[in-house]
């Protein structure tokens, strides 16, 4: 990336920041930025940035695809699920968390063991929770994205210039004021999300050629979206009671994820829970991520994407942007595992697991975001009984 792309990627992270938080980076705030090596250009600004705002930058580099390999081949469960002294003072200090994902390769543990992986995502739950605590009491945020590599580019059948370009086009930083175009479709999900809100929903029934999906919306929820946690980010989203999960959920995009390739996802739902998975590719990687806890076959995350918000129109390999693809149909995703507290229309400072779970906010160490780019249909039925059409061709359809 040019200089100039650079500085305008870094000010959108850091706008992305301040708006997770809703209030700006400041003197003292201990921010702490995690890159892999291919990001270190974009991470030198960004560090900079950080300390010109008399912020702390703690820097952290993910592991090389050959350490992640080892790691999870070599290690014992005792260094599976050890905790360095002082990260949990760390994380209980920390004001904000940037991170670039530039990875070298993406297939790299194909033939690792799925429930080697499994065991350390439950290990580090505690962390997630702290993090969730602090993001709660507005005293933490957190962004991240992308920066290209050729391992991206390969995986999704581009040029290396040509996948750059497409980051460039997704989040405006082919513009010279990105940041002014973020804040507009902010605004404009804003009026979205209020008129889904306002809808007194029982459950949303999602309908195309490979999808039949009824969702209960759940009490005392909210949709979200564009809150900054990610750039690029176009989605409106709900946590919903994963309770009322009923009927069948295709995935026609290609997932990465833990260094595994998986394609063509189909799970059935029954009295809230999966209980049929199957994959084109990678099937066996996906059931051992259904048996990572209680909560893995369980719905955390129901998505949809307009696509008047979106300039993602090419698969990316990447679920970032692929959870966001705007296309000729927009994209529905659900995600398997973890829900979203900021969901809850309540006190969030006080929102414990006891309450969670009696509003059916599903509780897991997973959360695996699978996305349909389809044609589809969504209605929202309403308490009433009366069904309100909120989503067709890839639009909201909202007065």
């Amino acid at each position: 990336m040019q200089p100039d792309f650079l500085e305008r990627y870094a000010e959108v992270l850091l706008w992305a920041l301040d708006t997770a938080r809703t209030q700006p980076m400041a003197k003292d705030d201990i921010i702490m930025l995690r890159y892999h090596a291919a990001a270190l250009p974009l991470a030198e600004v960004l560090f900079e940035k950080i300390l010109e705002k008399g912020a702390h930058p703690i820097m952290r580099t993910a592991l090389s695809p050959r350490m992640e390999k080892d790691f999870y081949k070599k290690s014992s469960d005792a260094q599976l699920g050890f905790h360095a002294p002082g990260e949990k003072e760390l994380l209980s200090s920390l004001n904000g968390n940037i991170v670039l994902h530039a990875p070298e390769s993406l297939t790299h543990l194909a033939d690792t063991d799925p429930s080697r992986m499994a065991f350390f995502a439950r290990s580090r739950k505690v962390f997630k929770e702290i993090l969730d605590e602090r993001d709660a009491r507005r005293l933490f945020g957190w962004t991240l994205c992308i920066y290209p590599t050729k391992e991206l580019a390969h995986q999704a059948d581009m040029g290396f210039d040509e996948y750059t370009q497409q980051i460039l086009q997704a989040c405006f930083l082919d513009m010279a004021n990105p940041v002014a175009r973020w804040e507009s479709i902010l605004e404009r999900a804003k009026a979205i999300k209020k008129w889904l809100n306002s809808l007194n929903t029982d459950f949303f029934h999602i309908q195309s050629d490979t999808c039949d999906l009824k969702i209960r919306a759940g009490e005392q929820r909210k949709w979200l979206g564009l809150s900054g946690h990610n750039i690029p980010s176009f989605e409106l989203f709900i946590s919903p009671d994963w309770r009322g999960t009923e009927g069948v959920f295709y995935a026609d995009q290609v997932s990465f994820r833990s260094g595994h390739r998986v394609r063509g996802v189909r799970l059935e739902f029954s009295g809230g829970e999966v209980v049929k998975a199957t994959a084109e590719e990678g099937e066996n990687f996906l059931l051992k991520q259904l048996e990572t806890d209680a909560g893995a076959r369980r719905v955390g995350e129901f998505s949809l994407t307009d696509r008047r918000f979106s300039r993602i129109n090419r698969f990316m390999a990447n679920t970032l942007f692929d959870e966001n693809y705007g296309g000729e149909w927009g994209n529905s995703h659900i995600a398997i595992g973890s829900a979203y507290a900021d969901s809850f229309t309540g006190d969030l400072t006080s929102f414990g697991s006891d309450q969670k779970k009696a509003l059916g906010f599903n509780d897991s160490a997973l959360h695996w975001d699978l996305v349909n780019t389809r044609p589809k249909c969504v209605d929202a039925v309403l308490h009433s009984g009366e069904r309100i059409r909120i989503y067709e061709n890839g639009l909201f359809l909202n007065p």
